[in-house]
């Protein structure tokens, strides 16, 4: 099972949750009034601290520097979700891969696959039926880190074609974390928000950010 790792960037990351700023125009606007206001009727004994006017002055051009800022990133992230969505246009019709444990079958091959977050010195593959009874079992020995692909002989299933496969990853006597992997086929895209979904053959709903793969 040849695959084809991809990107996948979650574009509501690119979005400030932080306040928006929408009144420092407003608050420009009254602080020059008020600043113009006190200069009119300062004690000319006792003028204004030309420290605190600045400062002050400093504080507002930051207000709306944040407020330029904010909608820049907002403009940022709506075209970034613009070109993700088109991009996941393209997947329509086409396999990924994505987290699960279903089994492949074309042709009389059986794939599957697993992504290991570190090395391991054994790798056991065992594939079930639709009762959950192991029919047989893959040894695929030492693998390195990262995603990983098998073929199996599926004649050995019969009829049976509702498979599942389970890993088990050890290094010495420890058992390592592992995530099945499953071919799917893209039957659509959808939008919701920030967040592009793509609709899968047999995963249903899976989030963008979750596939692995394509091919």
């Amino acid at each position: 099972m040849t695959v084809s790792t991809i990107n996948a960037t979650d574009p509501t990351t690119l979005a400030s949750s932080g306040s928006s700023g929408a009144d420092a125009p407003g608050s420009s606007d009254r602080f020059l009034k008020l600043l113009v206001a006190q200069m009119q009727n300062q004690d000319p004994l006792n003028p204004m601290d030309n420290a605190q006017v600045t400062s002050q002055m400093a504080q507002i051009n930051t207000v709306n520097g944040i407020e330029k800022l904010n909608t820049t990133v907002h403009g940022l992230s709506t075209q970034f979700m613009q070109m993700q969505a088109l991009q996941g246009a393209t997947l329509v019709g086409r396999d990924v891969i994505v987290p699960g444990n279903k089994m492949d079958i074309a042709d009389g091959v059986g794939q599957g696959g697993f992504e290991l977050t570190s090395p391991a010195d054994a790798v056991k593959v065992e594939v079930l039926n639709a009762g959950g009874r192991v029919i047989d079992t893959l040894h695929l020995g030492a693998q390195t880190s990262g995603m990983h692909s098998f073929d199996w002989d599926a004649s050995k299933a019969g009829t049976d074609t509702n498979l599942t496969f389970r890993v088990t990853a050890t290094s010495g006597a420890t058992t390592l974390s592992s995530t099945p992997l499953m071919r799917d086929k893209v039957d659509a895209v959808s939008t919701a928000g920030d967040t592009l979904t793509l609709e899968l053959e047999s995963s249903g709903s899976v989030p963008y950010s979750k596939i692995k793969a394509f091919n």
